[in-house]
C-alpha cells in the first residue's frame, strides 16, 4: 500500500509539474502509476487529497533543505539568508516541476490554495522568530518583524516564478546575491524604524 501510494504521488508530481492542472485528473495519475483506478481511493479520498500531500512533501523537502543550509551557514545572518536563498532557488532549478507546483500550479486549485496559503502564514511566523532568536526581539507589540517576513516569504516566490519564467534575465549566482544584498537591506531598514518607534514611545 506504501509503495503505490509513493507510485502515485510520484506520477501525481510529475503531471502537476509538466501538464498542470488539465492534465492531472485521476485517471492520466493511475495510467501514469500502472495501477489500476481502484487503488487510488485506498490512499486518497479524492483528487485534491492527493495533490495536497504531493505539495505538502514538496515543502517537507524543501524545508529540510533550508534547515540544513542555514545551519551549515554558521552565525552570520547575512550568510544564513544567503544559504536559504541559494537552497530555495537550486531546489526549483534542478527540478523545473517543483517551481510549478510550488509556485504556479498551486494557485489553480481551492483546496491547494489554502494548503499553500497556510504554508505561507506558518513561514512567516517561523522567518520572524529566526530573526528574532538571532538577531535580538523586537519591543513587545512591534509589528515590523512580521511585516518583513511577509514581504520575504511572498516576495520570495514571486522573484522565483520570474526567475523561472525568464522575466528576470540573470544567472543564479546574480539573482542570490541582488536578492541576498536587497533582503538584508530591508531587515536593517526594519531595525532602525523599529528602533526609531522606541524611542519615540520612550519620549511621551
Amino acid at each position: 500500500m506504501a509503495e503505490r501510494r509513493t507510485l502515485l504521488l510520484d506520477a501525481a508530481f510529475d503531471l502537476l509539474g509538466t501538464e498542470g492542472w488539465t492534465g492531472t485528473t485521476v485517471r492520466a495519475i493511475c495510467h501514469e502509476a500502472r495501477l489500476n483506478p481502484r487503488y487510488f481511493y485506498e490512499s486518497f479520498a479524492d483528487l485534491d487529497a492527493l495533490v495536497v500531500a504531493v505539495y505538502d512533501r514538496l515543502i517537507a523537502q524543501l524545508g529540510a533543505a533550508v534547515m540544513t543550509a542555514v545551519a551549515d551557514a554558521g552565525h552570520d545572518p547575512g550568510d544564513q539568508t544567503r544559504a536559504a536563498l541559494r537552497c530555495i532557488v537550486d531546489f526549483v532549478d534542478e527540478d523545473r516541476r517543483r517551481g510549478r507546483v510550488l509556485y504556479v500550479e498551486a494557485l489553480g486549485n481551492e483546496a491547494l490554495n489554502r494548503r499553500r496559503l497556510e504554508t505561507a502564514h506558518l513561514l512567516v511566523t517561523t522567518v520572524e522568530q529566526h530573526a528574532a532568536a538571532t538577531q535580538g526581539a523586537l519591543p513587545a507589540g512591534e509589528p515590523i518583524g512580521r511585516i518583513g517576513a511577509a514581504l520575504l516569504v511572498g516576495g520570495a516566490g514571486e522573484l522565483v516564478v520570474a526567475w523561472l519564467e525568464g522575466r528576470i534575465d540573470v544567472d543564479r549566482d546574480q539573482l542570490v546575491d541582488d536578492a541576498t544584498e536587497l533582503l538584508l537591506a530591508m531587515g536593517e531598514a526594519a531595525a532602525r524604524l523599529a528602533a526609531r518607534r522606541t524611542k519615540v514611545r520612550s519620549t511621551r
